[in-house]
């Protein structure tokens, strides 16, 4: 997939420049050690205009993640969201996937660094998992102790594992992977949550072995306001096998269903599922359509 060409602009430490002129130091910490974090955030094309869902969220979040692990950042939220803006405007984007970057400056010590840079750069992608219902496998792979680095932060180096799992899983002819946890409890996908739905109400694994995302704070708001009983509980894979059906969120992914685990087909349609309800009702929200399904 081609990101830019010679006519893209991104932001940059304060600049709009050229993406096809842009560079980096080859001594970054960042590029050594993957110590960096990230947002992904998406734009949608409304009756409103374009419209950057959840933004200050994001921003705050990645002003977060670089506070978990001790990277400095020195930058206004109000101006990034601006920025952010201006690169859709700039390269004539309406539905769009943006990512924020900071990034370190060249150090080659184990330390906190001195030189933090930022980049906001924007692309057309599609959702990232694609509009079929997916087969999915358990990863031999786990989710990460969260005593070795916070779970909670969106940090660069934390997705090696979820390009090994997810690699995995394409090898073994299945659409994605999900990790367990230390625990072989359930925690998430590589670049998504988990919502199981049984008997009618959905679970979805706790925080604290996974990256609490913004799009599943935003699935359990709809299920409050749609009457739908959701619970966050520890979830084994019995628990995973037996349920009746079961999606994938995120930014990047959107809602996406699942058809499969391993072998085990759920047996509710995904037409029927509480999660077909949220994947159009989501679609609803991001487009600032207010027609929100009611459950009866």
């Amino acid at each position: 997939m081609q990101y830019f060409n010679s006519n893209t602009v991104l932001y940059l430490n304060g600049d709009l420049v050229k993406a096809s002129e842009a560079g980096t130091d080859l001594y970054s910490q960042s590029l050594h050690y993957g110590y960096a974090v990230f947002e992904g955030i998406r734009a949608y094309s409304t009756h409103n205009g374009v419209r950057v869902f959840k933004a200050r969220s994001h921003f705050e979040r990645l002003k977060r993640s670089c506070e978990l692990v001790h990277i400095p950042f020195p930058w206004d939220i109000n101006d990034l969201i601006r920025q952010t803006y201006k690169v859709l405007e700039l390269n004539n984007l309406k539905d769009a996937y943006i990512r924020p970057l900071v990034y370190c400056g060249p150090n080659m010590s184990l330390s906190t660094p001195a030189e933090v840079n930022i980049m906001i750069c924007a692309w057309e992608w599609e959702a990232y998992l694609g509009n079929k219902q997916l087969k999915v496998g358990i990863s031999s792979y786990q989710r990460p102790n969260p005593k070795s680095m916070p779970m909670e932060a969106k940090v660069s180096a934390h997705y090696v594992n979820s390009i090994l799992a997810t690699t995995e899983a394409k090898s073994k002819g299945f659409d994605e992977a999900i990790l367990l946890d230390m625990n072989n409890h359930i925690a998430e996908a590589p670049g998504a949550n988990i919502f199981v739905e049984k008997n009618g109400k959905l679970y979805t694994p706790p925080a604290g072995h996974i990256l609490p995302g913004i799009t599943r704070a935003t699935v359990i708001q709809l299920c409050r306001r749609l009457d739908i009983e959701c619970i966050e509980r520890v979830l084994t894979v019995e628990d995973l096998k037996n349920a009746d059906s079961a999606f994938f969120c995120g930014t990047a992914v959107e809602i996406a269903g699942i058809k499969s685990v391993d072998e085990t087909v759920f047996p509710l349609k995904w037409q029927d599922s509480i999660g077909a309800t949220l994947q159009r009702t989501y679609k609803c929200l991001v487009l600032e359509k207010q027609n929100y399904e009611v459950i009866i």
